[in-house]
This record gives structure tokens, C-alpha cells and sequence, in this order.
């Protein structure tokens, strides 16, 4: 007989103690709690575009940054390359020449050229149509 008053018991309380429940809708309270969440929200929000703004335009400082430093590379490349090869005609151009000359200087002690070159612009002051050959050759 107690279990059951016991487990009436129990049903009563749990069919009337909900009804004794305040039910409060939304108060002033949670109002300007909302308020007050909604201002420090926009606070925030202006700290951080704030911030957002700053690191953009670090950001764009960097790649300026970056640039002109790319920029200075691709001229100091562009530089050595270039003197390179100037230097490299210019070695050739020296190393030709005295390589003509040393080979000039061979055939003359060798051939004895310049004898013979000498020889024929003396008959040239006599004979004619040999001036007109060795003018014609540009020996004359």
C-alpha cells in the first residue's frame, strides 16, 4: 500500500509541478544584455577590419617589397650577362688579332713577302701594267 501512495505521490508532483512553473518571456533583462552583446560584437568587429586593414597594407608593403627585389635581380643578371659577353668579344677580337699579327710576322721571315711586295712596286715605277695590278690588290 506505501508503493502505491508512494508512486501516487510521484505521479501528482509530476502532472502539478510544471504548472507551478513561471514561465517569463523575454525580459528587459535580456534585452539590454542583448544590447550590450551587440555593441561589444560591433567594437570587436571594428578592431578587427581595423587590423585587417593594417595587415593588407603590410602585406602589400611585403610584395612591393618582394618586387623591387626581384626587379634588382633580374638587373644584376641581366648586367653580368651582358659584360660577359662583351668580355668574351672583346677577348676574342684581342686574341684574333695578335694571332694575325704573330702569323704576318711568320710569313715575313719565312716567305720574305715583304721582299718580294717591295720588289714589285720598284718595277711598278717602271712598268706600268704592273702598277695597274698592284693597285688593283691595293699593294700599291
Amino acid at each position: 500500500m506505501k508503493k502505491i501512495l508512494s508512486y501516487l505521490l510521484l505521479f501528482y508532483f509530476l502532472i502539478t509541478v510544471p504548472c507551478f512553473a513561471e514561465k517569463t518571456g523575454f525580459t528587459q533583462d535580456d534585452r539590454e544584455r542583448l544590447v550590450r552583446l551587440e555593441a561589444t560584437l560591433k567594437v570587436f568587429m571594428q578592431q578587427v577590419d581595423k587590423r585587417f586593414t593594417e595587415l593588407r597594407e603590410d602585406m602589400n608593403k611585403r610584395f612591393e617589397q618582394m618586387t623591387n627585389f626581384l626587379w634588382m635581380l633580374v638587373g644584376i643578371f641581366t648586367t653580368l650577362t651582358g659584360v660577359v659577353i662583351g668580355f668574351a668579344y672583346w677577348d676574342r677580337r684581342t686574341i684574333v688579332r695578335k694571332a694575325r699579327d704573330e702569323a704576318i710576322e711568320a710569313i715575313e721571315k719565312e716567305g720574305r713577302l715583304r721582299d718580294l711586295i717591295m720588289a714589285l712596286r720598284k718595277l711598278a715605277s717602271e712598268e706600268k701594267k704592273v702598277a695597274v695590278v698592284l693597285r688593283n690588290f691595293g699593294l700599291l
